[in-house]
């Protein structure tokens, strides 16, 4: 086997994915092995692993494996060889596909932003009193 082609192990390794979630998103359509070894084995290339990047970023900001499947379908034609290529207007509503799930992203982001400003509030609260308690009991 050359070096271009991971078993399944290797892209679990470098994605972070469990190997149960990568045959999942295998089994829903998202990702499909560019090969099989002669003796049956999965495996991937770094578009693959690039493709199990995007849904493992995408997964925590609360998108749909539908909305996954939209997105590299949209990505996956905006990138297609210029035999497929879009024409100009197909090119233009795929882009606005994409600009619509950078701004939920966006969004998305903005309301973890906010998530974890209050978390670090209430921890600091929390360490606040346990120092002014540990003051309190040293006094």
């Amino acid at each position: 086997m050359d070096g271009k082609h991971m078993q399944i192990g290797e892209v679990a390794a470098r994605t972070g994915l469990s190997l149960r979630t990568i045959r999942h998103y295998e089994e829903t359509g998202l990702v499909t092995p560019s090969a099989r070894s002669q003796g049956g084995f999965r495996l991937y290339t770094e578009t693959d692993v690039a493709r199990l990047m995007v849904i493992r970023r995408m997964k925590p900001l609360g998108f749909t494996l539908d909305q996954m499947r939209d997105l590299l379908d949209a990505t996956d034609r905006l990138d297609a060889d210029a035999d497929a290529a879009p024409g100009a207007e197909e090119r233009e509503a795929l882009l606005e596909r994409v600009r619509a799930y950078q701004r939920e992203a966006a969004a998305q982001v903005e309301k973890l932003r906010m998530q974890l400003s209050r978390a670090e509030d209430f921890e600091g609260t929390l360490r606040a009193r346990l120092e002014q308690n540990a003051h309190t009991a040293r006094g």
